[in-house]
């Protein structure tokens, strides 16, 4: 009895000291997985019909942010900005085809900052956006050590390798797969697992502290997964979206429509109406099986990836981090893929490990981390308890998460940018978000706001609406989600000088959270603005975006903008 409580009483001052440790002399591992366009369909995140246990496992000895936003429901504007803990407006990336350090400043990256401060960098998968928007050398060697992996398999994604119906191979949006029959008998997502298995396997016996980054593809389309996860979900048990219909009074300007989707062979042959569609239901019930399919498969990579963390002995010394670039929607407001500045499109998974502060271990069992196998386990549940010690429900931004990692895995986290940024290489526009781990929340911050923002070619949907190039654009949609709302203004925008015109306003929106959660009823033009405006210009920040619209706020509440599309 009396060695009993001695080990937890040790247990306990362990985890008292631990937060200060890891801020202290300690310097953590990290390794850093990110999904693409996973929205938060997963269970640990209460979704009845995602089967997700190696992710769910992991949240449950984790700090799970229920709220975090991206900053940009796209690619590499997603990426460039939490990388670098800049905002869009700040990185001037809002499309795929600059790079940040000759478009707009010289900025330090995560994994930059780790390399500076001794840490061997490691990048695997799809972690920068390639291309362009990482200057093809995925930031080499400016933020990694060795020259990033990309898997071999993925020069096939874009080609013709789904069966149809007719025998033939076309570039499906639905294509599920016998990995057998694909090129080399494999997928990326599998290959980048291998790849980075192999890496942390030589880190164990190396005194130098690792930064590894994992990025998976999936549930990126096309739906190129293994056939079997389809079985996970019948698609006689699947649900159209809750909320199918444009919303109400939603301005043109603010509506995406998928033209990526539209592109694919499979797609075209249901000849939709641009740009509202709608899909047939039949076919918006296979996207969202395959969807759903596709997160379980990466549930399955991670928990491979977990598991040998495990086994190498490593997850005691390793602080994890889970996310994901953005979202993507499944028919919500009619809509799919990402690009917009709804909840569906730029709400994000957003999970921390850190060990013996967020969980400590058990040692009466063998492993932290268990390989769970979906496909023979797949109700496998894991809850987190107590629930007001690991979840923080407050709104939270993707750009909190550069100092956080820094100030948890035991560096010091940058200082906050000045108004003006440009030229500051190391500072951050977001919040070291890791007070959260030592204090429990009381109550849900109401001036908490997460910004984001969407660059449009016009007030009316086109087809490069999705991903304008920097030339094309001429509104951009700034949009503030609160705990209680989410309000958004499309204003006019001069790619040239990428300044925001603030008394050029096109639309707005505005979402009541309580009475309209899923963000269905567009209320902008029913609702007296001053007081929100008055609330929000005393909002503290010093991020372009933060100040241009507390500016905006201002000048709306004085009542001198000339509305030219009234919502």
């Amino acid at each position: 009895m009396y060695t009993c409580f001695g080990v937890w009483l040790l247990l306990l001052l362990l985890h008292s000291v631990a937060f200060t440790d890891v801020a202290g002399r300690e310097r953590r591992n990290v390794l850093f997985i990110m999904a693409d366009d996973l929205r938060t369909s997963l269970g640990c995140y209460g979704d009845a019909v995602a089967k997700t246990p190696n992710i769910d496992q992991l949240a449950s000895k984790s700090q799970v942010f229920l709220n975090a936003y991206a900053q940009q429901a796209v690619c590499a504007p997603s990426r460039t900005s939490m990388l670098t803990s800049r905002r869009p407006d700040t990185t001037r990336l809002y499309d795929f085809n600059s790079y940040w350090r000759s478009h707009s400043g010289n900025y330090t990256t995560l994994p930059q900052y780790f390399k500076s401060r001794g840490y061997h960098t490691m990048s695997v998968g799809k972690v920068f956006h390639p291309g362009i928007a990482s200057n093809h050398s995925d930031d080499y060697p400016y933020s990694w050590s060795t020259p990033a992996y990309h898997p071999p398999s993925f020069r096939y994604e874009k080609e013709k390798m789904c069966k149809g119906e007719d025998g033939k191979l076309h570039a499906n949006l639905l294509c599920a797969v016998s990995v057998a029959e694909q090129p080399g008998g494999t997928l990326p997502d599998m290959e980048s697992t291998d790849e980075a298995v192999r890496l942390l396997k030589s880190r164990v016996h190396d005194d130098v502290p690792f930064f590894l980054a994992v990025g998976f593809h999936k549930p990126h389309i096309p739906f190129r997964i293994p056939q079997e996860y389809l079985s996970l979900y019948p698609i006689g048990e699947m649900s159209l979206a809750p909320d199918p219909d444009v919303p109400t009074r939603l301005p043109p300007v603010a509506y995406n429509p998928w033209a990526d989707v539209r592109r694919r062979d499979d797609v075209q042959k249901l000849n939709i109406s641009f740009p509202y569609g709608p899909i047939p239901k039949d076919f918006q019930l296979r996207i969202r099986q395959h969807y759903y399919a596709a997160v379980s498969y990466v549930d399955a990579q991670v928990g491979r990836l977990l598991a040998a963390l495990d086994e190498l002995r490593l997850a005691d010394s390793t602080v994890v981090v889970f996310c994901s670039d953005h979202g993507w929607s499944l028919g919500e407001h009619g809509e799919w893929a990402k690009y917009s500045n709804f909840d569906v499109s730029t709400r994000v998974p957003l999970i921390f490990y850190v060990p013996w502060v967020t969980t400590w271990r058990n040692w009466l069992q063998n492993s932290t981390f268990p390989f769970i196998d979906v496909l023979t386990q797949p109700e496998r549940r894991f809850k987190i308890s107590p629930p007001e010690d690991k979840v923080i429900r407050n709104v939270v931004e993707l750009v909190n998460v550069f100092p956080t990692l820094s100030y948890l895995a035991g560096l010091k986290a940058p200082k906050p940018c000045p108004d003006i940024s440009f030229q500051e290489e190391l500072c951050t526009e977001g919040e070291n978000m890791a007070y959260t781990f030592r204090h429990q929340e009381q109550r849900q911050n109401e001036e908490a706001i997460a910004f984001s923002q969407y660059p449009r070619p016009a007030d009316t949907p086109q087809v490069n609406s999705d991903l304008p190039d920097l030339k094309d654009i001429k509104t951009m949609g700034y949009s503030l989600r609160s705990w209680d709302y989410r309000y958004t203004l499309w204003l006019g925008f001069d790619p040239t000088t990428f300044r925001v015109n603030v008394s050029d306003v096109h639309a707005g929106e505005l979402y009541m959270l309580a009475d309209d959660p899923g963000q269905d009823r567009n209320i902008y033009s029913d609702f007296d603005h001053s007081g929100m405006m008055g609330k929000m210009a005393r909002l503290p920040g010093t991020a372009s975006v933060q100040r241009r619209m507390r500016l905006q706020l201002l000048y709306l509440s004085a009542g001198g903008a000339t509305r030219r599309g009234k919502a």
